[in-house]
């Protein structure tokens, strides 16, 4: 079974099949499966804000690097189960971290751009993708997913308590307030709020924490990495620098695994 298996018709909520090249509801709602191995069912046209295929570029160079490496190690070691999603997922990179550390396990992308859907569709052999918006309803059905990822990603509590099982496990990882602080003030990057992890805590009750994990490193990086680091994230929609140098990289990130909680 893959992770598209799991997948439910965003219109009538009913459980999608595979069949003649496409997903179908027993409504005869039907969602075609792209060339490039995704399905789009988020039934509206991507938000202005979606993640672009210059900025998936910028990502995938980045990413491959190897510089968040221990950020996708800690998540992989958080996640557990065989049915794993990403929400947020862009490239997929975490999502297929993830599924290499769980031989068992098969994963599902969503993300609401279609470009990010292409790209995570291909992350991995047991990776599938879909186009959906995580501040809406998700495509999934209740108690479907043993773990969800959230990372650098928008969360919808609401949501990741339904589709998860009891008992899952939310992993979430969040940049800290020394996070890029260098190239912050250096560029006039977007910042981060001294109170994340209170919001966190506070957007999840009776969530129950687990694990907690920080990942604190300092890097010296040439001038295209900080280029393609500016370039693959929200910073992009407000324009990119006209000249960057080699700078130093702070990377101060906490991964938290959560457990959902139990109906009463």
């Amino acid at each position: 079974m893959s992770g598209l298996d799991w997948t439910a018709c965003p219109v009538c909520h009913q459980r999608l099949t595979r069949r003649d090249g496409a997903l179908r509801c027993g409504n005869r709602h039907s969602y075609d499966l792209a060339r490039q191995g995704y399905v789009n069912l988020l039934g509206r046209t991507p938000p202005a804000n979606a993640d672009t295929a210059e900025m998936l570029d910028a990502r995938a160079r980045f990413l491959s690097a190897g510089h968040y490496d221990p950020i996708a190690d800690a998540v992989a070691r958080a996640a557990h189960g065989p049915r794993i999603a990403e929400v947020g997922a862009g490239t997929g990179f975490y999502l297929a971290r993830v599924l290499d550390a769980h031989p068992d396990a098969e994963g599902l992308a969503t993300d609401v751009s279609v470009a990010a859907a292409k790209r995570a569709a291909r992350s991995h052999p047991r990776a599938d993708a879909v186009v959906a918006d995580t501040w809406a309803r998700l495509p999934l059905p209740d108690d479907s997913l043993d773990t969800i990822v959230c990372v650098f990603a928008p969360r919808n509590p609401a949501e990741f308590k339904r589709v998860l099982r009891p008992g899952g496990t939310l992993v979430v990882a969040q940049p800290l307030p020394g996070h890029l602080a260098e190239l912050r003030e250096r560029h006039g990057l977007l910042g981060v709020g001294e109170d994340k992890s209170e919001r966190l805590a506070a957007s999840l009750p009776g969530w129950d924490v687990t694990t907690r994990e920080r990942i604190a490193r300092r890097v010296e990086v040439s001038a295209s990495v900080v280029a393609d680091l500016i370039g693959m994230g929200p910073n992009a929609f407000h324009g990119l620098p006209g000249h960057v140098e080699a700078a130093f990289l702070d990377v101060d990130v906490e991964v938290i695994a959560l457990v959902s909680p139990t109906p009463a």
